[in-house]
């Protein structure tokens, strides 16, 4: 039986937030840090794409581009608030500790969009805001019920995830080619061992949740050889920049140690034993730092 969460009262029995109190709960409904990385990621596609883009414009595409990703979360936190009051470590997000009314996060995650998708498409383009109109789409109404039914959410959950930077690069560039797919391939990829690991370091809290991700449905030793096994795509995915031109040696160089480094690492996860919590925490922390490492190596090699 799922334990019952050790839950705040609900809403309607909290006093509001008001002023900086409330500002702070809309900024925690908007998933800070998962918002911050896809920021990151739509800037290197901006900076990887060719041509020059002028810096009020793509201050404005990025702006625009975080607000509709922190619409998604906020729609994500409103439909999954029951299933996050489960879960130990989501038990205290705004909603379900009821610090926010539920009605506040769906009304944003409706209206929000609705100005910043035009926005978008003024500054970056109309293809810019289809992509981010498929990633809104794809992450809040097909990958966020997913989540409670199939393991199968892991790939669909990769597509949303690995939008940004092709749009950063369709912001600079008006049209999808190989340097756009191939940034979404690598953060397609990327994406795979990193929920993997997720899902299994937190693999007693998604079940206390519900959710039918990986390591529930499929169990740890099943979770450690995908692991394994997607992270051998990392090596053919950070390369394919050097094969199109994106980026120099130096970069190829960076992205070979890193992959090999990252992918030996996973493939210990093989000879495993028992417990796996603790190594597949490390798992989830080195897909963080390895990508912060291939980004940052790629627009350095591509602008040197």
């Amino acid at each position: 039986m799922l334990e019952q969460p050790l839950a705040a009262a609900p809403a309607s029995l909290r006093a509001p937030a008001t002023g900086l109190a409330l500002l702070r709960e809309l900024v925690l409904l908007a998933k800070p840090r998962l918002s911050g990385l896809v920021i990151f990621t739509t800037t290197g596609g901006l900076l990887l794409a060719p041509g020059h883009v002028r810096l009020a414009r793509a201050l404005l595409a990025v702006l625009a581009t975080a607000a509709v990703v922190g619409a998604a979360n906020a729609l994500n936190c409103y439909f999954e608030r029951e299933t996050d009051a489960l879960m130990h470590r989501t038990r205290d997000r705004p909603l379900p500790a009821g610090r926010l009314d539920p009605l506040l996060a769906l009304a944003l995650g409706l209206t929000v969009p609705v100005f910043a998708l035009p926005i978008l498409a003024l500054v970056a383009g109309g293809l810019t805001a289809l992509l981010a109109l498929v990633a809104l789409v794809s992450y809040v109404a097909v990958y966020t019920p997913l989540k409670r039914r199939s393991s199968l959410a892991l790939f669909v959950g990769a597509v949303p995830g690995a939008i940004p930077p092709l749009m950063g690069w369709t912001t600079a560039t008006g049209q999808l080619d190989a340097g756009g797919l191939a940034l979404f391939a690598l953060l397609f990829a990327w994406q795979l061992p990193h929920f993997l690991a997720i899902s299994l370091y937190l693999q007693e809290d998604y079940a206390r949740g519900g959710m039918r991700v990986f390591s529930v449905v499929h169990g740890a030793a099943m979770t450690r050889r995908w692991i394994a096994g997607t992270s051998l795509l990392l090596l053919p995915a950070s390369l394919l920049p050097v094969a199109l031109g994106l980026a120099d040696w130096r970069y190829g160089g960076v992205a070979a140690v890193a992959s090999l480094a990252f992918t030996g690492f996973a493939l210990t996860g093989l000879t495993r034993r028992g417990e796996s919590t603790r190594w597949a925490r490390t798992v989830f922390l080195s897909t963080l730092a390895y990508l912060t490492v291939l980004m940052l190596a790629l627009v350095l090699g591509a602008r040197a």
